[in-house]
């Protein structure tokens, strides 16, 4: 395990009530695996809140996850669901509940808001 996946789960709970508006609810389990070991994280959400434990209990949903994935993914170089639809990691179970968590990730460190981008460009060709 990375100090930077570490670092992101502990900031959760944190980070919470600015990312988690939508009313989500339940529990999500990540198994992170390096080929010789797994390791189990749940986070349970709920509108505004977070809560992070890990162990492999029984969950709504679980997402299997490689940790370097997992590591480009928490620093903003991957996306999850480009993740998902390539194979390189695989989910089951209520996807809102991925779909909420993903928000949760970093975009990548050269995005730009598309807003912005169109001002920038309006005031360009004035």
């Amino acid at each position: 395990m990375t100090k930077a996946t570490e670092q992101f789960f502990a900031t959760l709970p944190a980070r919470a009530p600015e990312v988690l508006r939508a009313p989500v609810a339940g529990t999500l389990r990540i198994d992170l695996s390096d080929g010789h070991c797994t390791d189990h994280w749940l986070v349970r959400m709920r509108p505004g809140a977070a809560e992070v434990d890990r162990g492999p209990e029984p969950s709504d949903a679980t997402w299997y996850c490689g940790t370097e994935l997992f590591d480009r993914l928490v620093t903003g170089r991957a996306q999850t669901i480009a993740a998902v639809l390539r194979n390189e990691s695989t989910f089951r179970g209520n996807v809102v509940l991925l779909l909420a968590f993903r928000r949760f990730f970093p975009s990548a460190p050269s995005t730009r808001d598309p807003r912005e981008v169109a001002r920038e460009h309006a005031r360009w060709t004035r």
